[in-house]
């Protein structure tokens, strides 16, 4: 399933101009592209340039088109690094993301991609910053073994507990069971509709997490995992809202990702309140007041790789 977090969060302010941008005039045509900046090798366009800094306006972001200038070339560095590592996320899961955006605000993503051409940004160049988005706290975290660099001390564990009035936080405890109707992908694209089908209909029968192996294996290219004990803040967004709607010993609703067709088993569900469940909280409670943007490992790694690259400016 993956330790994956929605990256809408960090592009909410968008939706928040959307309405300004239907309702201006369409963006000149741009000019002709040069190249402008050549980042280890790699080509920079005042395309490029032009499109980030339409992009910042939509988020109402300052700078212009130097901070825009700047934001493409940490960019460029941060896809090489996620290709150099392999942590990129899936066409599918973009796809997903965007989709998600578009309905957030009431678009489908044909309007969206309307929206986004009126502005001078253009869909492709906004799934491309999606991908890396989504893409760069796998490498932030293979770094330093962790989103927000390392396990907290049992003294900070102390002081927070402090501060929360000497109680340690509750939170609710899950096993989860994830059951996949695995879909080549070679094969995306002519069957998901049927597997997806496959697989809502297989819900009604599901036996419960200690037969589920055996209900697999009555059924074609259906694989069950495991995946243990998950604190509810450790549960990837996409999956979150699903978990919490279905009961122990039932299953959430389906997905299509990257693998196929997934749902997840509730194995067990119960409130905690120990020393893991406290830190799994204050780590939750750290991320969600920080962006990728104010995460200082995210700006450290950044400023090692801009250290060692070759920046020729044209």
């Amino acid at each position: 399933m993956g330790g994956k977090y929605s990256v809408m969060r960090s592009i909410s302010a968008m939706a928040l101009a959307f309405g300004l941008a239907l309702a201006v005039a369409p963006s000149p045509v741009l000019a002709a592209s040069k190249v402008v900046v050549v980042v280890n090798g790699l080509p920079v366009t005042s395309g490029d340039i032009a499109r980030r800094a339409a992009f910042m306006r939509l988020q109402r972001q300052p700078g212009g088109e130097a901070a825009a200038r700047q934001q493409i070339i940490d960019e460029v560095l941060k896809r090489a690094e996620i290709l150099r590592i392999g942590a990129s996320v899936s066409t599918t899961d973009v796809d997903a993301a965007v989709n998600r955006f578009a309905t957030g605000n009431k678009l489908t993503v044909e309007q969206l991609a309307q929206v986004l051409d009126r502005a001078g940004v253009g869909l492709d160049h906004f799934k491309q910053y999606v991908a890396v988005s989504m893409s760069w706290p796998r490498v932030v975290s293979a770094r330093y073994g962790g989103r927000s660099g390392g396990r907290l001390s049992n003294e900070e564990l102390v002081r927070r507990m402090q501060e929360n009035g000497g109680n340690k936080p509750v939170t609710t405890e899950y096993f989860l069971q994830q059951i996949i109707f695995v879909i080549p992908e070679s094969k995306r694209k002519s069957i998901t509709g049927k597997r997806q089908a496959e697989a809502n209909a297989s819900r009604s029968q599901y036996p419960g997490c200690e037969q589920a192996k055996v209900f697999a294996a009555t059924m074609r290219d259906v694989s069950v995992r495991s995946l243990g004990r998950m604190m509810l803040q450790e549960i990837p967004s996409d999956w979150k809202p699903l978990v919490e709607k279905a009961g122990e010993g039932n299953t959430t609703a389906t997905r299509v990702t990257e693998k196929g067709v997934e749902y997840l088993g509730i194995c067990k569900k119960r409130q905690v309140s120990d020393d893991l469940a406290a830190e799994v909280v204050f780590r939750a409670e750290d991320l969600g007041k920080k962006s990728d943007g104010d995460d200082p490992n995210s700006k450290r790694f950044i400023e090692e790789l801009r250290a060692k690259a070759q920046i020729t400016e044209k």
